[in-house]
């Protein structure tokens, strides 16, 4: 097989297609499985044929499709990026959520927690301008100050306090009523800190 040419080794002419190429060497591997030798000169032929083509390729002479790979270049399949997962928030609510700082989480809570506890440790008193409605105001500035800085948005910063404080107002009223009950917990009281929690979300995590 040696003085035969790659083509006449694979059995096949010049102009046989890739699929036939493929077709003779399996053919031919497995009829000389027992012979290493003939296995070999067949696979050198092989390659033979596949770099004379690859040659003939490289000067425009014939095209090869593109799934056929040659010894020398094979072709790398890069793997696929995983999908993204979609996004499922609406984008009106995108708008309103915030990623804060470290600073935009703690300066607002070290205020709110100071409001907590004038809240909790001065006894409420009669009157329009008790401690309680002071310090329920002073809440809602400092809400509506650490909004407005965000992105100077003055009237949606009242908007988004406004809401806050009426939610948390609101909720802690039902919860103060429940504990009044079974405890000492002073229902006016505890539901102002509960609107300091809310409006301490509010101006950390809304915008």
């Amino acid at each position: 097989m040696s003085d035969k040419s790659p083509y006449e080794t694979l059995g096949l002419n010049e102009n046989a297609s890739f699929e036939e190429i493929q077709q003779a060497r399996q053919s031919l591997t497995d009829q000389h499985s027992g012979d290493r030798r003939q296995v070999e000169a067949i696979e050198t032929a092989y390659d033979a044929v596949l770099m004379d083509r690859l040659r003939l390729r490289q000067q425009g002479k014939l095209k090869v499709p593109d799934r056929i790979r040659f010894p020398e270049k094979a072709t790398v399949t890069q793997p696929k990026p995983p999908p993204t997962p979609g996004n499922s928030m609406p984008n009106w609510l995108q708008s309103y959520l915030d990623t804060p700082s470290q600073a935009d989480i703690l300066l607002p809570m070290g205020v709110y927690l100071v409001l907590m506890s004038c809240v909790a440790l001065l006894p409420p008193t009669q009157g329009s301008q008790s401690p309680l409605q002071v310090t329920l105001l002073a809440g809602v500035v400092a809400s509506i100050y650490f909004l407005n800085r965000k992105e100077n948005k003055f009237g949606r910063s009242v908007l988004l306090t406004v809401g806050g404080l009426i939610a948390g107002l609101l909720l802690g009223s039902l919860l103060g009523a429940g504990l009044a009950n079974v405890s000492q917990v002073n229902s006016d009281q505890f539901a102002a800190v509960v609107a300091f929690f809310t409006l301490w979300l509010v101006s950390s995590f809304l915008r």
